[in-house]
C-alpha cells in the first residue's frame, strides 16, 4: 500500500532535506525511523527539498509498504524512533497514482523576520534579523510586480538544476505583527515581519533571493521599481545578496481536495 506522512521539522541541525552522504538530513533520518517502525527499508519521496537549516511545517512524503498498519501507529511509531526535531504530524494511505510532488498543485513557503536593533536570542536560527526599519508599502509593491508567470533567472541560484527558470508565483503576502512598545533608543517598535510565498514551483534559493531584494526596497536603498528591473534583467548579478536561511518555513504543498489529505497542522498553526 502508499502511504503519505505530513512531517514538521527544525532545520537547524541539518543540511537540508534530501539525503546526501556523510552529512546530516532530514530524509535519512526520516527513512531510518520508519525502517526501524517498518521492519523493512523505506524510500520517500516529498514535496519539495528543502536547504540546509531551513525548516518544515507541512513536508509530504509518500512511501510503498506491504505493511497494513493503522494511521496512528505509524504517526505513533515513527515518532518513537526519530529526533525530537523531527515529528511526523499525520499518516494517510493514499491510492498508488499519488505523489508527493507530483500532485502538488502548488507549494507555500513563509519567511519569518525579526525588527529589532538587538539580535535574536531564544528566536536564533529560527528567524532572520534586520536592525533598521522596513516599509512596508514599499515592499508590498515590489512584492506584487513578482506576482504572475516570469522568468525568475535574476532570483535563481547558480547552482539550480530546474529545466526552466518560468515559474508561476500566485501571491506573496506581507504582514508586521507583535509590535512591541517603541525602543526607547531608537523610537520605534520592533516587531516580526512575515512574508508568504505561494507558487507553483519554486528554484533553488528563489525566496531568499527575492528576500534581499524586498529587504533592500523596505530600507530605501532600492525603489519598488526596482524589482520589475530585475525581472527584466534576467540576471542574478544585478540582484541584491542571498538573504539568510534562518527564518524559511516550508509550509507544505497544495493537493486537489479529491485526495482528502490534511491542508495544516498544528506546527503550521502555532509557528511561525
Amino acid at each position: 500500500m502508499r502511504m503519505a506522512l505530513g512531517i514538521s521539522y527544525n532545520g537547524q541541525a541539518y543540511c537540508g532535506w534530501q539525503s546526501q552522504p556523510s552529512v546530516r538530513t532530514v530524509q535519512d533520518a526520516l527513512e531510518a525511523a520508519l525502517g526501524r517502525f517498518a521492519t523493512h527499508p523505506v524510500s520517500t519521496l516529498c514535496a519539495g527539498r528543502t536547504d540546509a537549516r531551513v525548516h518544515g511545517l507541512m513536508q509530504v512524503v509518500h512511501f510503498d509498504t506491504p505493511l497494513d498498519r493503522p494511521a496512528a501507529s505509524w504517526v505513533r511509531g515513527t515518532n518513537g524512533f526519530l529526533p525530537a526535531d523531527i515529528a511526523v504530524q499525520w499518516a494517510q494511505a493514499v491510492p498508488d497514482s499519488f505523489h508527493a510532488r507530483a500532485s502538488a498543485l502548488a507549494r507555500r513557503y513563509a519567511y519569518v523576520l525579526l525588527q529589532s536593533p538587538v539580535r535574536p536570542s531564544v528566536e536564533s536560527g529560527r528567524v532572520g534579523w534586520v536592525c533598521h526599519r522596513l516599509d512596508h508599502d514599499a515592499m508590498q509593491q515590489a512584492a506584487d510586480y513578482l506576482v504572475g508567470e516570469h522568468d525568475f533567472s535574476a532570483f535563481r541560484a547558480s547552482t539550480c538544476q530546474a529545466p526552466s527558470p518560468v515559474k508561476t508565483l500566485r501571491r506573496i503576502g506581507i504582514s508586521c505583527r507583535g509590535q512591541s512598545p517603541p525602543h526607547p533608543a531608537l523610537g520605534w517598535s520592533p516587531c516580526y515581519w512575515r512574508f508568504e510565498f505561494v507558487a507553483n514551483a519554486f528554484l533553488h534559493h528563489m525566496i531568499r533571493n527575492i528576500m534581499g531584494c524586498l529587504v533592500a526596497i523596505g530600507q530605501g536603498r532600492q525603489s519598488p521599481q526596482w524589482m520589475q528591473q530585475l525581472l527584466r534583467a534576467r540576471s542574478r548579478a544585478a540582484a541584491a545578496p542571498t538573504f539568510a536561511p534562518d527564518g524559511l518555513y516550508f509550509l507544505g504543498p497544495v493537493y486537489a481536495a479529491g485526495w482528502g489529505l490534511p491542508e495544516r497542522t498544528v506546527a503550521f498553526d502555532g509557528w511561525p
